[in-house]
């Protein structure tokens, strides 16, 4: 298989295919096939997503799905199949295990199933089936977490042992968060009541609830190590940051005054950077305010929740200082709360016709990835906030007959 790089009228990179993938036809244990070569009919994305740290992308598309490296922008391996598409891709890091959960139309893999698809084997190694329709899953290499309309179930990953089920409040987004450090584990989900979040610590047996917003819940994202917790409403005009060990609120960032969807939430790697996308056609970067107190709480929050150790508390405060992004922080407290919030540091634009969703890498580049197939990634001064666009991509998962074009 390869591939080959064009650049459209526009400046986008397209990557294109110019070979079809040789794929062993192979029986699953559920007794469905391996993946076949569709046709060359026009190929639709159904779905985007980013692996837990960030550095793979995965296109669901209308007949498999594409997984590309973030560092290289190289085509990783595609599955096609005759059967219909994927609206949920969800990788387990860089390993060959993926979860699968099919389209309404896809009649091999239905959306009331999740297929644990194991690519070395080419084949579903596991099914997990339930009488409605899955909304979301989440991989840890220890657990599988799939959630329903109303109710998210745990399952070890080893043997399909259910040990944990939640009941929340309507979910349609599927809407979960887990931390990925292997001593860590932390599972947030919308509560039973509107504006709600639930917090689990499953290895320390405890549970908190937090009213995060007045409305309903929209977006959430944990750090890697679950320490930390951002919410966002479906009025998107706030972002507050949390403490998952208290539920104490750290900080408020501002997106805007209009109301808005938000798309994504993500944390930078070293914590200090959150992005947020929305279907204004921005992504704004936010600075953030916290850091550990009495040592690093990241350090603690692993001691802490590894069993047979003493409970500790891992302290996080917020910085102290201002708003330096708003004019009229001498008057907090006076003014409306719109005119105190923090304000982000750095903005990006981006089409507003199409779903894009924002991350960063580890040397905090911003990546925004596009249900329009685009790949994006800016750099941004650290000092100066300045932002330098480093470079833009289109990749487009539809196969394409096309000669190579010299650059």
């Amino acid at each position: 298989m390869s591939s080959t790089i064009s650049t459209s009228p526009d400046g986008w990179m397209i990557i294109s295919s110019l070979e079809q993938p040789h794929s062993q036809q192979s029986t699953a244990s559920s007794g469905q096939s391996g993946p076949e070569i569709a046709d060359d009919n026009e190929i639709e994305l159904l779905s985007v997503s980013w692996n837990q740290n960030y550095g793979r992308f995965a296109f669901g598309t209308s007949n498999g799905f594409r997984i590309y490296n973030c560092d290289s922008l190289t085509e990783a391996f595609r599955r096609d199949f005759n059967g219909g598409g994927f609206r949920i891709v969800e990788m387990l890091f860089h390993c060959n295990f993926l979860a699968l959960v099919g389209e309404d139309t896809n009649t091999q893999f239905p959306p009331n199933k999740v297929m644990i698809w194991d690519d070395h084997q080419r084949r579903c190694t596991y099914e997990l089936t339930f009488r409605s329709h899955v909304r979301g899953v989440k991989l840890r290499r220890d657990l599988i977490v799939v959630v329903l309309e109303n109710k998210i179930y745990v399952y070890n990953f080893a043997d399909l042992k259910l040990v944990h089920q939640i009941e929340t409040l309507s979910n349609p987004k599927g809407l979960c968060c887990l931390s990925y450090h292997s001593n860590t584990l932390v599972l947030t989900c919308p509560g039973i009541r509107q504006g709600e979040v639930r917090i689990e610590h499953p290895f320390l047996k405890m549970k908190k609830f937090i009213s995060a917003h007045d409305s309903q819940i929209a977006c959430m994202t944990l750090t890697l190590n679950g320490l930390l917790l951002a919410t966002a409403s479906t009025k998107g005009t706030l972002i507050r940051i949390f403490n998952t060990n208290d539920g104490t609120r750290l900080q408020e960032v501002r997106r805007g005054l209009d109301r808005a969807d938000i798309y994504s939430i993500s944390f930078s790697p070293n914590e200090r950077w959150l992005a947020v996308s929305s279907d204004k056609g921005t992504v704004h970067v936010f600075s953030l305010r916290v850091k550990a107190a009495g040592g690093d709480a990241s350090t603690q929050l692993v001691a802490a929740q590894i069993p047979g150790n003493v409970k500790q508390n891992a302290v996080v405060s917020a910085k102290t200082g201002g708003n330096t992004n708003s004019s009229f922080h001498f008057m907090k407290g006076v003014l409306p709360k719109c005119f105190s919030s923090e304000r982000s540091s750095a903005q990006f634009h981006v089409p507003e016709e199409r779903c894009h969703i924002a991350a960063f890498d580890a040397q905090d580049t911003v990546m925004i990835l596009g249900m329009d197939g685009r790949y994006c990634s800016y750099d941004f001064d650290l000092e100066s906030i300045k932002k330098l666009c480093r470079n833009t991509n289109r990749i487009t998962p539809a196969r394409r007959r096309a000669k190579k074009k010299d650059k």
